[in-house]
């Protein structure tokens, strides 16, 4: 049987399994409710899967356009202009992603090179490390503190400098739940202004 020449190495050694499925498997194994990823207790409406059926049935099966297909961006810019008052070009600032941790791969690898600094606040979704690191990105962690895990600014404006090329926010955050106040939000603009800094927006849990 062929065999590769060398070992495969890793890009990232020193990552090891995700938490979730460390979780998962300790919730098997012991009979215990699974809280660590958002599992639904629930099918989805007969409303989606005939839907989906439909869709199929009409052709569509083929690929999509890189940027996702117009009907469904259209729809994203109509409810972010509902909701938050935004106005989006659906042609260049609206992509469709297979999901949250693909969009912010992309995201970050898109935008940090080699070198350059990413504020996250832990405790911190195990994606976002990986993938700063990935594009030879450099991270700056602040804690967020029991009992209100209130993001501390000082420590934030402490850690910005020249190489500081991104910040990337949760709220409400996974997993203490904590939602950024006004205040919150007042405190990350005054700390980016005028200063290049992208703030990437993780915002999965925006209706609970």
């Amino acid at each position: 049987m062929p065999t590769f020449p060398a070992p495969v190495e890793s890009r990232l050694p020193g990552v090891g399994t995700t938490i979730f499925t460390v979780m998962s498997a300790m919730a098997q194994s012991c009979g215990a409710i699974n809280l660590s990823q958002g599992y639904p207790d629930f099918n989805a409406e007969d409303a989606l899967f005939e839907r989906v059926a439909h869709w199929m049935r009409a052709g569509a099966n083929q690929y999509a356009p890189m940027a996702g297909v117009l009907p469904l961006r259209e729809a994203i810019a109509a409810k972010l202009a509902s909701l938050y008052g935004a106005s989006y070009d659906v042609d260049t600032e609206i992509t469709v992603t297979a999901g949250a941790t693909q969009a912010l791969f992309t995201a970050i690898a898109a935008l940090v090179r080699p070198g350059d600094e990413v504020i996250v606040f832990e405790p911190v979704y195990d994606s976002y490390v990986p993938a700063i690191e990935l594009q030879g990105g450099v991270v700056r962690r602040v804690s967020l503190r029991a009992p209100h895990y209130r993001p501390p600014w000082d420590e934030v404006a402490a850690l910005v400098g020249p190489r500081t090329r991104m910040i990337i926010i949760n709220t409400p955050h996974n997993p203490t739940a904590t939602v950024w106040s006004a205040e919150d939000m007042a405190a990350l603009a005054r700390v980016t202004r005028d200063s290049g800094i992208v703030v990437l927006s993780d915002e999965v849990y925006e209706h609970i």
